[in-house]
């Protein structure tokens, strides 16, 4: 059982339309664990929360295991039924050695390999499915300990992380050391276990977060709050170091979910805030501010690192989105205001890696927050916002499954025909005054440069036009002077200055040539 499970099949049972006011209902019963246990439910985990989820998942579990040495049980039999039936002659003849013989017989030798190959079977189904596969043994922990640190290489945040968990674990004094050893241990156990599924890594992080909150519970006499601030900083500590060999792993189709719900929000560009009914006047200042923090949120989810910072930015997200709701409503927002809201903004920011970023929280985050408080709420609305916008169809808009076609395709935007009164589901007033004022301006920029365009392309020709009229005249007045030259040609007399000449007798005195005697 994987725990990637499809999560439509949760989301899409506490999400309805609600026809009189066209928008997206959710049933806030819905959202806790279909058992009742009163925690909150993820979609990832079939609608239960993180502790029924490892109740069921260690049952499955266990049933598997059980299955596996009832077939490994059988196969034995069989091969020794086989062996019995082939050799049975043999077996009759041959006289049963009495105890403390040195030889045993050919028989007892296949025996004893039997024996030996079953207890290696069944070993390594036990090894592979029990908690003890989890655990270094005292010879790895021993090496682990002269080995080089698995953050040689790490990054300066790394670095820093280890730092400020070294600092905080110094305030708690000897328990502190022996948090940090653990820590060590688990991380050295964990570099050796790369080749297992996201759901076993998984798994032996969630064991080693519940084996450590039981000792510090113990330890801090039920102080839940002190628990929490020691294992917000374990979980830091911890998925800093993991972080690169856990995020989308190559053992699970992650990458492959990123890529579809990207295109899939994508040909979606179409929807508009008033399709989705939000409560959201983008025209307001503050709400137009708040939705691009709610967006620039969203988006910074993917460069944390820390499940619980991630959760934070989700968080931040939210809170966003219901100060944007209050603004424009003049009143808290409700449930029921949020969630569309919340599409609105997946749908404008399209964050990076959506889906693995879910995953990631739900396999290694502190599962306490995943099941209480607003960290909880708010990541299970996340969660139902991507599923519903997997799911997004026609009638989910209000929309004919022709109109939704068109958009989808491209031949068709709900701004122009909205624009030309075509569009039915705007209302009285809608139009330009309606649409978002971010996409307005963006509209009118593009009308801009496609006027500056066509102005630069008028330029353009006549330049080149002025270009070839400067070339023809240039030519032109070449040729002219060519057909004067050939017409009349120059003719120059060169005679020397001091020749005779029987006009310099006609010069005034101070121009009459002189000759001297040389």
């Amino acid at each position: 059982m994987c725990c990637s499970t499809v999560v439509g099949k949760h989301c899409s049972s506490i999400m309805s339309q609600r026809t009189e006011r066209r928008g997206i209902h959710v049933d806030q019963s819905d959202l806790l664990c279909k058992k009742g246990c009163g925690y909150y439910g993820n979609a990832a985990w079939q609608g239960l929360c993180s502790k029924c989820w490892r109740e069921e998942y260690q049952r499955v579990r266990q049933k598997q295991i059980q299955d596996d040495w009832a077939l490994a049980e059988k196969l034995q039999r069989e091969e020794e039924a086989a062996y019995a039936s082939s050799h049975g002659v043999q077996t009759q003849s041959t006289t049963p050695p009495q105890p403390g013989h040195a030889s045993l017989g050919p028989f007892s030798k296949f025996e004893e390999k039997k024996t030996n190959e079953k207890t290696r079977k069944v070993t390594t189904v036990k090894k592979f499915f029990s908690p003890s596969s989890r655990t270094a043994s005292k010879k790895e922990t021993q090496e682990g300990k002269t080995s080089p640190s698995i953050s040689r290489h790490a990054s300066f945040d790394t670095d820093q992380v280890s730092k400020d968990f070294v600092d905080f674990l110094k305030n708690l004094q000897k328990p502190g050391r022996e948090i940090h050893k653990q820590c060590r241990v688990f991380l050295v156990n964990m570099s050796s276990k790369k080749d297992l599924g996201a759901d076993e890594l998984s798994e032996c992080v969630q064991d080693f977060y519940q084996n450590l909150a039981d000792r510090l519970m113990t330890h801090f006499k039920g102080s839940s709050e002190s628990v929490e601030q020691v294992m917000d900083q374990v979980e830091k500590y911890i998925m800093t170091r993991l972080y690169k060999s856990v995020f989308c792993p190559e053992t699970t189709d992650d990458e492959r979910k990123d890529l579809a719900t990207q295109n899939r929000i994508r040909a979606l560009h179409w929807v508009t805030i008033q399709m989705l009914c939000v409560s959201m006047d983008e025209e307001i200042p503050e709400v137009s501010e708040n939705v691009v923090k709610a967006i620039t949120d969203i988006i910074e989810m993917d460069s944390k690192r820390v499940p619980r910072d991630k959760l934070a930015c989700i968080t931040h997200c939210s809170k966003h989105i219901f100060s944007a709701i209050r603004i424009t409503k003049n009143e808290p927002a409700s449930a029921d205001d949020f969630l569309p809201a919340l599409i609105y903004i997946v749908l404008k920011a399209n964050p990076p890696r959506l889906q693995s970023n879910i995953q990631y929280i739900t396999r290694f985050c502190n599962p306490s927050r995943l099941m209480t408080g607003e960290d909880g709420y708010y990541f299970t609305n996340l969660c139902c916002a991507a599923a519903f916008i997997e799911k997004l169809d026609a009638q989910s808009l209000n929309l004919s499954p022709e109109e939704f076609e068109r958009y989808m395709s491209g031949q068709a935007s709900p701004r122009c025909s909205s624009a030309e009164g075509e569009w039915p589901h705007t209302g009285p007033g809608a139009g330009v005054a309606a649409t978002n004022p971010v996409l307005a301006q963006l509209n009118h920029n593009l009308e801009q440069l496609s006027t500056i365009s066509s102005r630069q392309e008028k330029v353009m020709e006549a330049a080149q036009s002025l270009q070839a009229d400067l070339l023809s005249w240039t030519e032109s007045v070449q040729r002219e002077v060519n057909d004067i030259l050939e017409k009349y040609p120059l003719t120059c007399t060169v005679s020397a200055i001091d020749a005779n000449n029987i006009d310099n007798d006609n010069l005034p005195p101070p121009l009459t040539p002189q000759v001297f005697a040389g």
